[in-house]
């Protein structure tokens, strides 16, 4: 499907002045073909194009907007907090509001220190554990997507491999000798990792339920497994829940599968929206940060009084109204009409989904880390996207991406997009 004319003007003009016409990899459709539409205007679960196309939208963002867009009580705190400034690069009130909620919310965090992105509170945690433990070694899991420091972009996820460049250049060998980088879900090779590098693990770093190779579950006990072993190694387990942190339940990924990593990272939804990112695990390991101790961290807008209070509204919505088993209600409607219409027109198709979180691989393989997740056919996904899109559903532009509900999709909006998918697979 080729963009219309505003949004042609708009991305010939981009490509003059940015690399490759976008702020953001993934968002060039390099993965789907075909050029990016421009979003002049988002309410609800809705986005307006620069050319006045309505779509439903599964991207949400990338995952803060699960209230929706422009959620009236966000748009009035941050409207609030806009009459008293824009920053002040000091304390401020906010900032105190937002560590309360989130140690109230997180089961495993007691204490936070507000940061402006996913990646810097990965970069940062990963510094911190380092400090903490004085080792270098660093696991991370193939496919999983940390941000994009230096020491995490290897086999990673998200654009990484939507580019089919999962090592970046520019990442100095020696960094990438120091990360190793194992298969989710394989506790044999856990074991065997620890074994090669005994006492040299600062941590371990993961998404606990993936969503940048595409939605990805544990296998049953293996975050379990993951947080004894790094127990009984001294190795500090961080959970990365800049996606999951407040979307999966109030309290993660963690709080559903009652384990307590060391760290968590933070972003997106404590955002309301706008840019933002924390981490937070427990004192005796926060209390290395200075001021307090040795692990240097810092940033001027960090704990920036707008997204503060975007945040701080965000998250009171979620504890005012639960939405959390409707959401997955939601999730299992979606689910459910793909998994028919595939059903029905012989395609073999993976939907894993839990939650507002969800995937669709079409393959006859269960996925269940990079490896099985790269068997989905990338081109009849791409075919896919094009047609939903043509309908008015907009789905992540990549097949190995998670899309997201919001509140907002509840109703005629999920009914109409799970028609449009029924449609679509149909015609395919």
């Amino acid at each position: 499907m080729s963009s219309s004319s505003v949004s042609d003007s708009l991305f010939a003009r981009a490509l003059k002045l940015i690399p490759g016409g976008v702020n953001s990899p993934v968002r060039a459709f390099r993965s789907v073909g075909g050029a990016p539409f421009f979003v002049k205007a988002a309410r609800g679960a809705m986005l307006t194009t620069a050319d006045d196309r309505e779509l439903i939208d599964f991207v949400c963002t990338w995952g803060p907007a699960i209230h929706g867009h422009n959620h009236p009580t966000i748009k009035a705190a941050i409207a609030a907090a806009l009459e008293h400034g824009t920053s002040f690069g000091t304390p401020n009130p906010y900032e105190v509001e937002m560590a309360e909620l989130i140690v109230k919310f997180v089961p495993s965090i007691q204490k936070v220190r507000m940061c402006n992105s996913g990646t810097e509170a990965t970069m940062s945690a990963i510094r911190l554990a380092r400090g903490f433990t004085r080792r270098d070694k660093i696991i991370k899991f193939a496919g999983c997507y940390h941000g994009h420091s230096d020491s995490l972009l290897i086999k990673a996820g998200s654009g990484a491999l939507t580019h089919g460049n999962p090592d970046s250049a520019g990442v100095p060998a020696a960094f990438a000798n120091e990360t190793v980088v194992l298969p989710y879900n394989d506790r044999a090779a856990l074991d065997a990792a620890f074994a090669a590098n005994a006492g040299q693990i600062a941590c371990v770093i993961i998404e606990a339920y993936c969503g940048n190779v595409g939605f990805i579950m544990p296998d049953a006990g293996y975050l379990q497994y993951l947080r004894d072993i790094t127990a009984k190694h001294g190795t500090v387990l961080i959970f990365d829940e800049v996606m999951t942190g407040f979307r999966i339940a109030r309290g993660g990924v963690q709080e559903r599968e009652r384990i307590t990593p060391d760290l968590t990272c933070l972003g997106k939804i404590i955002g309301g929206g706008l840019p933002v990112g924390a981490f937070g695990g427990r004192a005796d390991i926060m209390d290395m940060l200075a001021p307090l101790g040795p692990v240097y961290q810092a940033g001027t807008l960090s704990g920036n009084p707008l997204a503060m209070a975007a945040g701080i509204a965000g998250l009171k919505l979620l504890d005012e109204l639960n939405p959390y088993a409707r959401l997955d209600a939601l999730g299992r409607q979606l689910r459910d009409a793909v998994l028919a219409a595939c059903q029905a027109k012989g395609l073999p198709v993976q939907v894993p989904q839990c939650g507002s979180m969800f995937s669709i691989f079409f393959t006859p393989t269960p996925v269940r880390d990079y490896a099985t997740a790269l068997t989905g056919d990338a081109k009849l996904f791409a075919r896919f996207f094009h047609g939903c899109l043509e309908r008015g559903v907009y789905l992540a532009p990549s097949a190995y991406e998670a899309g997201f509900l919001s509140t907002a999709h509840d109703g005629a909006a999920l009914d109409r997009a799970c028609a449009v998918m029924t449609e679509t697979i149909r015609a395919l």
